[in-house]
């Protein structure tokens, strides 16, 4: 880094060219699925339990699988759990999470009367969900503010000089505090994918990268 580098990248910068750049590769899953008509809340919900610990090369198609035979809770109810298992079979802990969904859509049906109530706390409620699920579901589904920050976004954003943290919680906690709501669902979107592709963990591209020549590479 020379003595002339900034001190952190220009957020509005940043989210301007990865706009425009990050459209020539593979959308994050979730996303992908709400372009596809899989955009309820029930259906991100489920995608995201799908995702947990699973490469999105491989949740993808798994979450389509289960669509195409049930993607609403009174769909899921007519299935067993083993049923829901040998449709997500590919994805790990198939057999935790075909648990999880089934008894989400139970309550759902029991409880809420057939419909998923556009609220986190609810989705916290149930087992298997946590903040990121919930609010990477509230985004996408209901548009709704909120932040959801995986080791991509925590990298990237770190990496950048944004925010100075030491884990995925404590950046999303930090990005609350500063970063204008308006980015606030693209973050997982746009930032996703860039660090998945562009921004590595290890061997960051920083040759082809659209931001090097703006981006202070801290910790690179």
């Amino acid at each position: 880094m020379t003595s002339s580098a900034p001190s952190q990248l220009d957020i509005h910068t940043a989210f301007t060219k990865l706009r425009e750049v990050m459209q020539a590769y593979p959308r994050a899953a979730m996303f992908q699925l709400a372009t596809e008509g899989y955009s309820s809340l029930f259906e991100q919900l489920v995608s995201c339990i799908i995702s947990i610990r699973t490469y999105d090369e491989v949740s993808l198609p798994v979450s389509r699988r289960l669509f195409a035979k049930a993607n609403t809770p009174q769909a899921i109810n007519e299935l067993s759990v083993a049923e829901i298992e040998a449709l997500i079979a590919k994805s790990t802990y198939a057999e935790r999470k075909a648990q999880q969904i089934w008894a989400i859509a139970q309550t759902i049906l029991q409880t809420h009367n057939g419909e998923l109530p556009a609220d986190e706390a609810t989705l916290l409620s149930f087992t298997g969900v946590g903040p990121k699920c919930a609010h990477l579901a509230l985004g996408i589904a209901c548009h709704q503010p909120y932040i959801s920050v995986d080791v991509h976004v925590h990298r990237v954003m770190n990496r950048w000089g944004y925010v100075q943290t030491k884990t995925p919680e404590k950046t999303t906690k930090a990005l609350a505090a500063k970063l204008p709501k308006e980015y606030w669902i693209e973050t997982n979107r746009l930032l996703m994918p860039f660090g998945k592709h562009i921004c590595k963990g290890q061997h960051p591209q920083c040759t082809s990268c659209p931001l090097a020549d703006k981006c202070p590479k801290l910790g690179v």
